[in-house]
């Protein structure tokens, strides 16, 4: 599986609204009739030839926005960062394998695989859950830390396994960030 999970103010109202005039606009020039008051379309509901070259756009605009680091981008402390990898890699072997992880300023990114019983929810609340504990009571507050929903992938062949292994590994340089506003870890 292939996991996003990001801060709750990592995508302020005014960056998802662009994102929607984005997707809004890319539609359109290919030729998708879309009035202003309908939602923008799930990829999987527009005609077979637009779904792949829309998803496409789609994910590598929404990416783009993420890593332009909006938010308080309170992952970008060292201290908290740590928190999230140590809690990711806590039953690392146990209950899952984890193949590479990055904790971005405002996100993170998790290649893993499950062990039965172990499901992705249970196991997702559980590092959020706990993460978002230890990160508030530092920063003596309570409330919402994530995003209620990460975003998952399930990985089906090779190729894309190495593409995800590539994109985590990349993410920070490519986001153009420098080394110390990032935690990267991958399995040796």
């Amino acid at each position: 599986m292939f996991l996003t999970f990001r801060t709750a103010d990592s995508m302020p109202r005014d960056v998802l609204l662009r994102w929607d005039a984005e997707a809004r606009d890319w539609l359109r020039e290919h030729g998708w009739p879309l009035h202003s008051s309908v939602p923008v379309p799930e990829w999987h509901q527009l005609p077979d030839p637009l779904q792949t070259d829309f998803r496409k756009h789609r994910d590598t605009r929404w990416h783009w926005h993420l890593d332009s680091c909006q938010g308080k981008c309170q992952l970008r402390k060292r201290e908290f960062a740590e928190i999230v990898q140590n809690s990711l890699l806590h039953f690392d072997g146990e209950r899952y394998d984890l193949d590479s992880l990055i904790v971005m300023p405002n996100h993170v990114h998790v290649l893993v695989q499950f062990r039965p019983p172990t499901t992705c929810r249970k196991q997702c609340e559980s590092w959020l859950r706990y993460s978002a504990t230890q990160i508030n009571k530092l920063l003596g507050r309570k409330g919402e830390f994530w995003q209620s929903e990460p975003f998952d992938h399930l990985v089906r062949s090779g190729k894309q396994f190495e593409y995800l292994q590539r994109y985590i590994a990349e993410n920070g340089t490519k986001a153009g960030l420098p080394s110390s506003d990032y935690l990267y870890w991958k399995r040796m």
